[in-house]
Formats: structure tokens, sequence, C-alpha cells
């Protein structure tokens, strides 16, 4: 053995296709199964896209005992190789064409539940024609259609148990078929094995439209795109090759293979896909183009601005997917409650089932009877699946309209939230200041001002040092080496110019040092009044001049604070600018303004606010990110930094100030969702245990109620599918 050989090999990441998986139910079935093998580790799975991810050590277990454990279980599966595989194998290969094919499910009317569903309802009428006919099998002419589903659910259940889930609902079911065949109710059995059947397969319906949602989404973008050469020939290419910087050629009809900006030409696009805009949105040089959206009229060039993996589209569906892998806290305790649950019901089914004859209070049959009608409705399905089919829904409904939220916690949260507070650059105006005012003090000149300021500022990403270096170069002014430039963040910029000492400060952090000339201090006071933000440009700690700049609030600011305040929910602008500046773009959009905050003092605001409520933070820049993080709730907006994207619960991938509202509303209605889901499940297992319990109901109306439920609960949540912004 070689030394490499000896050292212990990293475990490989797996995943495979699990059909068949369509409830919380299942997903706790298998992670039991298989995270008690050797060599499995970072169980993942996912119901909602039939997907088991693990990191497996091949050494100890093979990667067919972990397809074999899961088959055993009753469900199809199948490798999927990942898109770094797919890359290995071909770089230039198609990476939107995953290689599930082998995995991929048969047509729904072929599937195991559905064709379970239709031989126990055959052989169940077989048996009513047979009892009727008067044949000598009498109430066994059932038997077979209560036998069918013995089978199917006793060899799962047997299988689960084995794995570590003695108390699965295939073993509830499995009891009270074997205990309704013992005491002659086999009538009884068979409608409740073909109940429990068509309860499964509405289940795995319900599931597949959730599925289809998403997936919808993944198919948008063109699998080749049309590669405009330096020699200006097209040549088609996969689309997974495409590097930023690349040309790409759209023709009227087509769909856009990629995240860019137009170079060249003009013309209207759908997106409703996208952003679920109903109307197209006209676009020409400049504009951004989202993949998957569609030309209408006019050929363009394209410059590639994202890499295909990183793609709306494909930000979108793994947010979403990560999202659906994190549990909100009500489904949490829900999984929690459902563990403790089950066992229970099966101690108190034998209680039911022999307390009440040796007390002498009624005949064994009777109570035993009650006892298996009580197993079913023990079956947590509908419980288990009220908040996750909810919180699914509403999150692929989210990501339709471009509200990314990362995991059912925030999306329970954010309609909780008493207080919204908004950064204002980039996030309540637009983020593209312009160069309004240049003012030169004594004997300096305008573009001796302009000079100095883009020198200093031409590093800096900020928006309006990016304003201060376009003045410059739109008024062909050269900018100049600069030496040891250094930055107070939120008070000012400096730097040498030719060995002399220049800083770019706000008037505040200027002040602290020095006093300007009385006339220089009325015009800045009278510009910031007018909305406009100042830098005083500094030389040799003497100010030369000052620079005005303003950025206009979003078109749709005023109108997603009013919504917020129509909501019930208290809107803050958080803002870095002086307060006259500040408090003049919060009187335009009616809402209260803090101004002349550092980074560390809107993160002190969102902890005092906090201790009245739960509040949610609106950014899009690095200084943000402090504030995202504190906040109950952190949302950025879609086209902030990467800092901010990540350190937020959500992102609004279309920078609308009125998706706040929207999000909070779709949360609202998810939380209603829940509740309502909750109070079915829990509501129907009451009043049929009542009923059970003092004989009025038996086995198939216990299991209809079940079944009821789950279909009640399922429908209730796919309702989330159909919501629409409100504006």
């Amino acid at each position: 053995m070689t030394a490499a050989e000896a050292l212990p090999q990293p475990a490989a990441r797996l995943r495979f296709k699990v059909t068949g998986m369509d409830c919380p139910a299942c997903a706790t079935k298998i992670e039991a199964a298989v995270v008690r093998l050797p060599g499995v580790s970072d169980v993942r799975v996912d119901y909602q896209r039939q997907v088991l991810d693990l990191a497996l050590d091949q050494a100890l277990t093979p990667q067919r005992r972990i397809e074999r454990q899961v088959a055993s279980l009753g469900y199809g599966v199948s490798r999927q190789r990942t898109a770094e595989e797919l890359t290995a194998e071909s770089p230039v290969q198609d990476q939107g064409a995953e290689a599930d094919e082998p995995g991929k499910a048969a047509p729904f009317l072929r599937s195991p539940k559905v064709l379970l569903a239709g031989l126990v309802g055959l052989l169940w009428t077989a048996g009513f024609v047979a009892a009727q006919a008067g044949l000598p099998t009498g109430i066994w002419s059932y038997a077979p259609a209560a036998a069918v589903g013995l089978i199917h659910c006793g060899r799962r259940a047997i299988a689960a148990a084995l794995a570590g889930s003695p108390f699965s609902i295939e073993m509830l079911m499995s009891v009270a078929i074997a205990g309704a065949l013992a005491i002659g109710a086999a009538s009884e059995a068979g409608v409740v094995v073909f109940l429990f059947a068509i309860g499964e397969t509405l289940e795995g319906l319900a599931a597949k439209r959730a599925r289809d949602g998403i997936s919808a989404l993944s198919r948008l973008v063109p699998r080749t795109a049309r590669v405009i050469q330096p020699d200006g020939s097209v040549q088609e290419r996969p689309a997974s090759t495409l590097e930023v910087g690349q040309l790409v050629l759209l023709r009227p009809g087509d769909r856009a293979t990629a995240d860019g900006e137009i170079t060249e030409g003009s013309s209207s696009f759908d997106q409703s896909a996208i952003t679920g805009e109903s109307a197209p949105v006209a676009k020409s040089v400049g504009d951004k183009v989202f993949a998957g959206s569609i030309n209408a009229d006019g050929a363009l060039q394209v410059r590639v601005t994202s890499r295909t993996a990183d793609n709306t589209i494909a930000r979108v569906l793994h947010l979403v997917e990560s999202a659906q892998s994190a549990k909100s806290p009500t489904a949490r305790f829900i999984d929690t409650f459902s563990a403790r649950y089950t066992p229970a019901a099966f101690a108190l089914a034998i209680l039911v089932m022999t307390v009440p004859p040796l007390a002498g209070w009624g005949s064994w049959h009777t109570w035993i009877y009650r006892g298996l009608a009580l197993l079913l409705i023990a079956c947590p399905c509908a419980l288990v699946l009220s908040t996750p089919a909810a919180i699914a829904s509403a999150l692929a409904t989210g990501a339709r309209y471009g509200l990314l939220v990362k995991g059912g916690g925030a999306l329970e949260l954010i309609g909780r939230v008493k207080t919204v507070a908004f950064d204002k650059t980039g996030t309540l105006t637009l983020g593209r200041p312009q160069v309004t005012d240049v003012v030169a003090l004594a004997d300096q000149s305008e573009r001796a001002v302009i000079a100095l300021a883009a020198s200093i500022e031409a590093r800096s990403s900020h928006p309006l040092a990016v304003a201060v270096t376009a003045h410059a170069v739109a008024q062909n002014i050269p900018l100049r080496p600069v030496t040891e430039a250094g930055a107070d963040a939120g008070r000012s910029v400096s730097g040498r110019v030719a060995g002399v000492l220049v800083q770019v400060a706000s008037p505040g952090s200027y002040g602290e040092g020095g006093a300007l000339p009385p006339e220089a201090a009325g015009a800045i006071e009278a510009l910031e009044l007018s909305g406009k933000t100042v830098v005083i440009v500094v030389r040799d700690g003497e100010p030369i001049g000052f620079v005005a700049m303003r950025d206009e609030p979003r078109t749709d600011a005023a109108q997603g604070i009013a919504a917020l305040k129509r909501l019930g929910v208290t809107s803050l602008m958080l803002s870095g600018d002086n307060p006259r500046t500040a408090s003049a773009i919060g009187a335009d959009l009616g809402i209260a303004v803090t101004a002349d905050l550092l980074p560390e003092e809107k993160l002190e605001v969102i902890r005092r606010l906090k201790k009245t409520g739960r509040v949610a933070m609106v950014g899009d820049g690095i200084n943000d990110a402090p504030a995202l993080a504190a906040a109950d709730v952190g949302i950025a907006m879609g086209a902030g930094t990467d800092v901010a994207l990540e350190t937020a619960d959500a992102s609004l991938i279309h920078n609308r100030v009125l998706d706040v509202p929207q999000l909070i509303s779709l949360s609202r209605s998810t939380l209603a969702n829940v509740h309502q889901n909750i109070g079915v499940s829990l509501g129907f297992k009451a009043v049929f245990l009542v009923t059970t319990l003092t004989g009025v109901t038996g086995l198939w109306p216990a299991i209809l109620a079940d079944t009821g439920a789950t279909v009640i609960v399922t429908l209730n949540a796919l309702r989330l599918l159909g919501w629409r912004p409100t504006a």
C-alpha cells in the first residue's frame, strides 16, 4: 500500500433522485434509514425536490447499499450527477441538462400510488359484487383488497422499522388492517386501504404541482446561445460555456440565454416569467436583460454580465432550493411533536383495546375495533404536512415575483415585523446621484475642485464617488495620480496629489476640525435643504470648494412606504447623509428620518428598535451588512453588493421598494394558511377521536378523516401558488 493510499480518503458528495417522496414523513424515514449506515454523514433530504444529498465514504458503505436501503422503503432511487461532475467529464457540455434522466418519474397516472389505488378499488368492487351475489365467501370477499394493502404497507413498515423508524405511518396502517382482518372487518379494511391509497395519490399530485412551479423556471433559459465572434460571425454554442464579456445575438422571439447588457439595438422584452410584469418592457443600449426573458421585436447585441451558473434564474433556483431545506420554527415544533405523538397514539390505542373490556365496560371486539380506528385517526400526515406545504408554495410563489426568502424561519418572521428600517442611498433612492453644483472658494476654479475631488474618489465604488468621477470624465478633466490613499468610513476619503494632502469630506466631519466661511456655510445649507448631498474638497487643511449631488428617489418608493403604513408597519429611513438632505428626501416620501449615522450607529438604532418589536432592515451596500445581520429580518435589494445579499434573509431581485410590503403580505398570507392547516388537521382528529371512542364512527370514517384532512391541508397550501401582488 502506498503512502497516498494509507491516508484517509475524503467522503464523496453524492446526490440521489428519490421518486415517490412527497411529504415530510417520507423525508424523515429516508434520513433515519441512511444516517445509520457507516461512512454516511451530512445527510440532507428535500422532499419538495425529491433529492437525497449526502457525504459517503464508499470504502465503508458502497453507493449501491444506499440505493438498496432507500428502495427497501418503497421509493424509486437513482444517482444524479452534479454540475461539477458534468463539467469534469466535458467542459463544454451543457450543464443545464443535468443527468437525472434515469431517475425521471414515470407519468403520474402510471405511478405506483395510482396503480395501488386502482388495484385496491377493483378488488374491493369485485368483493362487493361477490357479496351481493350471495357467494359463500361472505365478508371475506373483501379480503383480497385488504391483503394487497397489508402487503404494501407491511413491507414498507418492516423496512422502516429495521431502518430506525418503528412508528411510521405504514406501521399504523399495517396494524389497523391486520387487526380489522383478525376481527372479521374485512370490508372496512378494504375501504381503509383504498382511501389511504387515494390520499397518497392526491398528496403526490399536489407535491408534483408544487415542484412543477419551480422546474418550469429552470427550463426558461435556452440550452444554446448565438455567440458573436471577433470577426463578426455568429457561432451557436452551449449556453453553459458563456463567459462574462462575450457578445451574443438575440433575434426577435429569442429567449435571453444569460443576464446581460444591451450594447446595440433596441426592443421590448416579455419578462413576466421572471418579474411578474404583464406588459412588455422597452429596452435599449445600456439596459439590463434577464436570462429567460423573451426578445419581442428587434435584433439585439447583448454583452454577457454573468455566467449561466450565476444568472438571475440560477440565483433564484439556488435560493429557493436552499430555503426549502431550512425549516421554519413552526415546522420544527410540529416535527418534534409528531415524533412523540405517534408512539403516544400507539400506547393510547392499546389502552383503549384492553382497559375497558378488562374492566367489564364492553366486549373485546367492540374495544379492539375502536382502538384500531384510533390508530387510523392518529396518522400525523395532515399535521406534519400543514406547515412545509404552505411554506414551499409561498417560497415558489415569491420566487416567481422576485421575492427571494432564505428559509421558512425568515418567511414566518417577515409577516410579524412592526418596523421596517430603510437605508437611503441605493435603497429608497436610485443610487445614481449626479453632480448638480460645483462651487469654488477663494481663487480656485471649478475644474481644479473637480479634478482633485475626482482623483481622490476614483478608487471608490460609493455612488457619490462614482458621480464625482463621472462628472470629471464628462468634462474631459484628467485624473491625477494619488498616493497614501485612505478612508474614514462615513466621514471622508483622502490621499496625496503631487505631494499635497487632499480630503473629500462631509460638511459634518469637516466641521469637527475647522469652520467654513459664512457664505460657504450658507450656500451648503441651502443646497442641503433642497435635498442635495454636499462634499467639501480640502487641500492642506483648507477648503477650496464643494460639490453638490442629487440622488432621486425610486419611482415606487413613496407608494411602497404608503403600502407599509396600510399594513400597520412603521417605516424609518436610516441615512449616513446630513440631516437636512435626508429630511428633504424623507418629506417627499412620507417617512421618518434618522440621519448622519455611521455604520455602527445604524446598528445601534436597529438594536434599540428591536426592544419595541420585530424589525426588518432593507439595504444594499457593504455598510448596511451589520444592520442587516442585527435586524430580526434583513432584506437586500437585488442589485446590492454580494456582502448585503449574503447577509440578508431575503432579497428583492427587482430593486423595488414596493416589493417590501408585498413580501410582508405574502408572509402574512402564509402564516394564515399555516394556522388554517394546523386547525383543520387537529380539529378533524379531535372530532373523530370523540366519535370513535363513543362508537359513532368506525374504521373507514377514521381513515377518511385523515385522508380528508390531508387533502384539505394540501389544497389549502396550494392556494398560495395563486397569490398575486396587490399593486
